[in-house]
């Protein structure tokens, strides 16, 4: 009989112990797949910041899990994480038109190009924090869609 897990019976002179143990087959990571929207032409790349944590989060490219950037090439647009450990994440993206890999900002510090975080949480007097954007990312594959938007 097979089940998702193999129950192996090992005999002591003390009596019976029960382990269990994963097939070799179990899936012990994730995919997160990350649709941009809010694209309105083809200009530029968009970046992306993976944070498993509030450190750092969402400046710090240094306290990210991963980033990368992607060449705009359609105007919608995704980004697969893979082989992730299943727990909370929050994602930071930009729309780097000029393509510098910087959130560039005006004088006062408001963001110049669109950005978006993962939740699409309310933006009011600065970025949010990580548990307002945080995701649980579970199972084979997670999948979140992210609004870009602009204070400008």
């Amino acid at each position: 009989m097979k089940s998702s897990y193999l129950l192996t019976n090992l005999l002591l002179s003390t009596g019976t112990v029960l382990m269990l143990h994963q097939p070799a087959n179990a899936t012990l990571s994730s995919n997160l797949t990350v649709e941009v929207e809010g694209l309105s032409n083809t200009k530029g790349q968009v970046c992306f910041s993976l944070f498993s944590s509030g450190k750092g989060f969402p400046n710090s490219k240094d306290d990210a899990v991963n980033t990368q950037c992607v060449k705009v090439t359609d105007k919608l647009l995704e980004v697969t994480f893979d082989n992730l450990e299943p727990k909370t994440y929050a994602v930071a993206v930009f729309w780097d038109d000029n393509e510098d890999e910087e959130l560039n900002r005006n004088f006062l510090g408001i963001p110049t190009e669109k950005f978006g975080f993962s939740s699409n949480p309310v933006i009011t007097t600065g970025p949010p924090k990580f548990g307002e954007s945080a995701i649980l990312v579970v199972g084979k594959n997670t999948r979140i869609s992210i609004q870009l938007r602009s204070l400008l």
